[in-house]
């Protein structure tokens, strides 16, 4: 097996040629791989980065505690090197990519209506952080029957406070693209 430090240093490498990439391109319209690959079905390449280092976090980790077996470090080591691969690829590409058209959603709403969204995002952000603090209260202080009720409600708030959070994040970074490329 590679030595963890030398896949690490890889990593680093990668990562801020990634950062530079997502900043330049912002996200695409479509996860950048298959789920089999990356669980966090990203639309960047940073967080794909971040969950390629998780994996080799977690062979140190198991390799220290004498947790790993064979077949475990097999399966582990091949989604690694796979996931490495496929960043490199990724990255490799970017300059033809570069020539490609842009996704139609990019270009759909004039900007002062994605301003206006993302206000309206805002607004509703803020509403439901309230609401999550509101049910996180009213869990603590629920009797034990009514326990598993209030931990349902706080958990439908805290879904909907993060589908608002990654709504207003796609919104703002369409902005950001669109300003970066009048």
């Amino acid at each position: 097996m590679v030595e963890l430090s030398k896949i690490s240093r890889l990593l680093e490498d990668l990562s801020s040629q990634a950062a530079t990439v997502d900043r330049q391109r912002g996200e695409h319209h479509l996860p950048l791989f298959d789920e089999q690959l990356f669980q966090s079905r990203s639309r960047l390449l940073v967080p794909c980065i971040q969950e390629a280092q998780s994996v080799a976090d977690s062979i140190a980790r198991e390799q220290e505690s004498g947790r790993l077996t064979q077949a475990r470090a097999e399966y582990l080591t091949d989604r690694l090197i796979s996931q490495i691969a496929a960043i490199q690829r990724e990255l490799s590409t970017v300059k033809i990519r570069s020539k490609e058209p842009k996704h139609s959603s990019y270009f759909r709403k004039p900007i002062n209506v994605l301003y206006q969204e993302l206000a309206q995002h805002q607004d509703w952000e803020r509403r439901l952080h309230e609401m999550v603090l509101d049910k996180q209260r009213a869990l603590t202080s629920a009797p034990a029957f009514y326990q598993q009720q209030a931990q349902q409600a706080l958990l439908t708030a805290e879904q909907r406070l993060e589908r608002c959070r990654a709504a207003k994040l796609k919104i703002e970074n369409q902005i950001t693209y669109r300003e970066k490329h009048q």
